[in-house]
């Protein structure tokens, strides 16, 4: 009995199939085929019924499939600590990132660049989402560590979150708007967005759901007109004079018109946050808690407070 052929016993059951079980093995069908019924042939019992049409475990391999996987698992575990042991870190972390998450600041190519030059045998995938859906990978496990902005100022249970980035919330427009009177305004109260066509980050994202509750307060819901990913993208908008972006201060940009003008907005002050998130109870790896730390280095935290998981760690396992 070989360690290949339990595993390929485990990928069958989990595909419901052998064509399957090939594909996401890079095995030819026949090769698996053969290598299950010697397998089999060794154990003197058959583990697959193959009668119907998708391929399912017998009553003997539905009684050997947990002591195969936990096989599997024991065998990951030796070359998880010798790789340890010898510094060389293998497997796959998956990073969550809000679009425009970083801005200007983080040079997010660069650093995974360095990280992987640093781990060459660990596969890093990248992924974009709204900070909502992020935080819900995050609990269901399938992503490790996410840059985000937060919808709620305290996590929810089971995260913990490291302010990176903190800014206020400014109104940007076009020279010549109507809210740039008086000229030498710096201000402008959240009541004068009321009737104004505004460009946001969709809903989902810790900006929107900033500005929704603060017009929530204030009686009032925003007149959203236009949506956009990414803070550059809102401001270039702005720029054409389609709306007035709120943004966080810093994220706007020249416009093809002349320079836009962003005015701190008030009454309430509103304040943009990125945070690095990850499951309180810590990364579950190895591979993800190196890089959970190397995030940590590169990123200071903001002189604000770190917000952790009420009753829970906030310092990652």
């Amino acid at each position: 009995m070989e360690l290949r052929q339990l595993r390929y016993f485990v990928t069958v059951v989990e595909e419901g199939g052998f064509t399957r079980a090939a594909a996401r093995l890079h095995l030819a069908q026949p090769g698996l085929s053969a290598q299950i019924r010697q397998l089999e042939k060794e154990l003197g019992q058959p583990l697959l019924d193959r009668s119907n049409r998708s391929v399912t475990p017998t009553e003997v391999g539905r009684a050997v499939l947990p002591y195969a996987r936990a096989a599997l698992a024991a065998a990951d575990a030796v070359r998880q600590t010798v790789d340890e042991h010898t510094g060389l870190l293998r497997g796959r972390v998956t990073l969550g990132l809000v679009s425009g998450a970083t801005g200007h600041a983080f040079d997010i190519a660069s650093f995974l660049a360095d990280f992987h030059d640093t781990h060459p045998a660990l596969e890093i995938a990248l992924t974009e989402d709204t900070s909502e859906r992020m935080q819900a990978a995050l609990l269901a496990g399938e992503i490790d560590i996410a840059l985000l902005g937060p919808t709620e100022e305290q996590p929810p249970p089971g995260l913990s979150y490291r302010t990176v980035i903190d800014a206020p919330l400014g109104a940007a427009v076009a020279p010549g708007d109507p809210l740039l009177t008086p000229t030498d305004r710096t201000d402008v109260p959240l009541a004068e967005l009321r009737h104004r066509s505004l460009i946001c980050l969709p809903r989902g994202t810790g900006v929107r759901a900033t500005l929704e509750r603060a017009c929530a307060q204030a009686g009032f819901r925003p007149r959203v007109t236009l949506e956009a990913a990414a803070p550059h993208v809102l401001a270039q908008l702005a720029a054409q004079a389609l709306g007035v972006a709120v943004l966080p201060l810093g994220e706007e940009e020249q416009g093809p018109g002349g320079p836009l003008r962003t005015l701190r907005i008030v009454e309430p002050r509103m304040r943009a946050r990125i945070v690095l998130a990850w499951r309180a109870t810590g990364p579950p790896g190895p591979a993800a808690r190196a890089l959970l730390d190397r995030l940590r280095e590169v990123l200071p935290e903001t002189p604000s407070a770190r917000v952790a998981s009420p009753g829970r760690p906030g310092r990652p396992g």
